[in-house]
C-alpha cells in the first residue's frame, strides 16, 4: 500500500515555508518513507511524487554516461574533436547498455554501468582470430576470472558459442 501527503514546512535555515511531499509504503522488507521538497502546487502529492520518480530515471542515464563512460571529459580546444569524443562515449554507453539489457533478459540482476564495465570490459584476456577454415574469434580470459558466468550468459544470448 502506498500513501502520500503534503504540507508546508520551514527548516531553521529557510527564509520561508516550502511544500513537502511525503510518500509512505509498506514493502516486504519493511516500511519505505520518502520526502521531497518542491515549489510545484499543480499536482496532488502522489502524482507529484510519481512525476519526480519518472524524472529521476533520465537523470540516472546521464549519471551513467558521465560516470561509467567518462563523457564529461571533453577537454579538447576544438569543437569537432569534442564532438567525436562524445560520439565515442555514446557508443560505449550503447554497448554497455545493450550488454546490461541482455543480462537482465537472461535473469541477471540489473547492474550499474560502471559495475558492468569493471566486471566485463576491464579485465585481462586476449583475442585469437582463426583465419583458416571457419573465420572465428576466440576470447580467452583467465580461468579464475570471477565474472566468467556473465560472459557465458552473454555468449548463449548472442549465440557466440561454437
Amino acid at each position: 500500500m502506498r500513501l502520500a501527503g503534503a504540507g508546508p514546512y520551514a527548516a531553521g535555515s529557510w527564509t520561508h515555508e516550502r511544500r513537502v511531499v511525503c510518500k509512505a509504503e509498506e514493502l516486504e522488507k519493511g516500511s519505505n518513507l520518502r520526502f521531497l521538497v518542491t515549489n510545484r502546487t499543480d499536482l496532488d502529492p502522489l502524482a507529484l511524487y510519481n512525476w519526480y520518480v519518472r524524472r529521476g530515471e533520465p537523470e540516472l542515464w546521464i549519471k551513467d554516461l558521465k560516470g561509467a563512460c567518462f563523457a564529461d571529459r571533453l577537454s579538447c580546444h576544438r569543437f569537432w574533436a569534442n564532438q567525436f569524443r562524445l560520439l565515442l562515449h555514446a557508443a560505449a554507453y550503447w554497448l554497455l547498455d545493450t550488454l546490461r539489457r541482455s543480462l537482465v533478459r537472461a535473469g541477471i540482476a540489473r547492474m550499474q554501468l560502471d559495475t558492468l564495465r569493471l566486471r566485463l570490459i576491464k579485465i585481462g584476456g586476449w583475442v585469437r582470430e582463426q583465419l583458416y577454415g571457419l573465420h572465428a574469434l576466440h576470447l580467452h580470459l583467465a580461468s579464475s576470472h570471477p565474472s566468467e558466468p556473465l560472459w557465458q550468459v552473454l555468449a548463449a544470448h548472442f549465440d557466440l558459442r561454437e
